[in-house]
């Protein structure tokens, strides 16, 4: 059986769906219901400019979101889009999986 984190990976930027990060994190995570509001949350456009696949993250899991940002921001050393496409040179699918990783690591299934 795929974990969130796998499904997350697997489904990124992939047919059928071809959901940005956002939508990829809530989906893997069972969160249909989340999937359309999280469709202007990718590239940089989530609140505060957070890093949408975080963002995502958050919103699986509100009630942990602190921890959630914070074991993303101790991985990766950021949390907003801009700060690790630019400093960071992060790719978008190792955000991904951490934001996923991070809601696994706080409780979410």
């Amino acid at each position: 059986m795929e974990t969130p984190v796998e499904k997350a990976l697997a489904a990124f930027r992939q047919p059928p769906h071809c959901y940005n990060c956002a939508q990829t994190v809530c989906a893997a995570f069972g969160r249909e219901d989340l999937v359309e509001a999280m469709k202007v949350c990718g590239g940089g456009r989530a609140p505060e400019g957070m890093c949408g696949a975080l963002y995502g993250a958050t919103q699986v899991l509100p009630e942990k979101a602190g921890e959630i940002v914070a074991a993303f921001e101790a991985a990766l050393g950021a949390t907003r889009c801009r700060d690790l496409k630019g400093e960071q040179k992060m790719p978008c699918p190792v955000c991904v999986r951490t934001a996923a990783e991070s809601a696994v690591r706080a409780g979410a299934e």
